[in-house]
């Protein structure tokens, strides 16, 4: 991971350039991916963390070009912190996924979530930013986090796909914020649509979309599968599915997997297909 460039910006194709931030982790893969989308003007997808190096970089990389607007895909603390301090430097305003009102925070608590984060502006399903040649259209896709936003780019047909669709691995889908059936829900929803290319916050760009996001789909309902046979044969506490379900896996993503179970049996749960009884779960009788 530490081998590939930070801070270098890769044009993609003409209206969309990557800069890679330095905070590669085993929930981040290389890091988090910048997309400046524009020529003569531009917007920044997701600036990242707020590090010194990487919002020099973006700078640098804007070249004194007109930015239009800085645009989130969702208020997790490698995607939006940078937008304060971009927003600061370029004196435009942030926009994209909302932001939590104080009287939704309760139980909601996330040491992944950006909490100072506050958009100048909420865009909400079809609402454009736009610019000299390019347009992005929000496409809301909670799962993920219950704000996530997906952008398109109509003029190229790719789409900014944030963390609902990486490139490298299965999002995390972490209760209460997190919810598998609108994941799932709106995996169905890209499934629909006719993009050419995916730009993921993590991963290189997906080529062929459709046939990605089948494949989630499908891994998705195959661990439900898992899940229910787990506890047809004896109810089970998370932590005992996770190590029959997950074998192999890196030590420090158990609790990712861990969370995930627990947002697949949520939603069994809202299905009527399994119960929870303080730490255990088994089959709905």
């Amino acid at each position: 991971m530490a081998d590939l460039p930070t801070g270098l910006p890769i044009r993609l194709e003409p209206l969309v350039t990557r800069i890679l931030a330095p905070n590669p982790s085993p929930y981040t893969h290389t890091g988090t991916q910048t997309h400046i989308v524009g020529d003569r003007d531009v917007a920044v997808i997701d600036p990242g963390p707020d590090d010194p190096a990487h919002l020099a970089a973006i700078l640098a990389a804007i070249d004194d070009r007109p930015v239009r607007a800085i645009v989130i895909t969702h208020h997790h603390r490698d995607h939006s912190p940078a937008s304060r301090p971009l927003a600061a430097a370029t004196g435009v305003p942030i926009v994209g996924a909302t932001p939590f009102a104080a009287a939704s925070d309760v139980g909601r608590s996330d040491a992944s979530f950006d909490h100072a984060y506050a958009p100048d502006s909420v865009l909400a399903e079809g609402d454009t930013v736009g610019g000299d040649g390019w347009t992005l259209t929000a496409l809301a896709t909670p799962g993920h986090t219950s704000n996530h936003l997906c952008f398109a780019l109509a003029e190229t047909q790719a789409l900014f796909s944030g963390d609902h669709v990486m490139g490298w691995a299965t999002s995390v889908v972490s209760p209460p914020d997190g919810d598998m059936g609108a994941y799932m829900a709106s995996l169905e929803r890209l499934l629909e649509r006719d993009d050419r290319v995916y730009y993921p916050g993590h991963g290189e760009a997906v080529e062929n979309p459709r046939r990605l996001v089948r494949g989630m789909l499908g891994h998705r309902r195959q661990r439900e599968g898992q899940i229910l046979r787990l506890l047809r044969e004896d109810a089970r506490e998370i932590g005992a599915m996770v190590g029959r379900m997950y074998a192999g896996l890196d030590p420090r993503l158990v609790p990712a997997a861990e969370r995930s179970v627990l947002a697949h049996l949520y939603d069994l749960g809202r299905r009527g297909l399994v119960i929870g009884e303080g730490e255990t779960w088994r089959i709905a009788a």
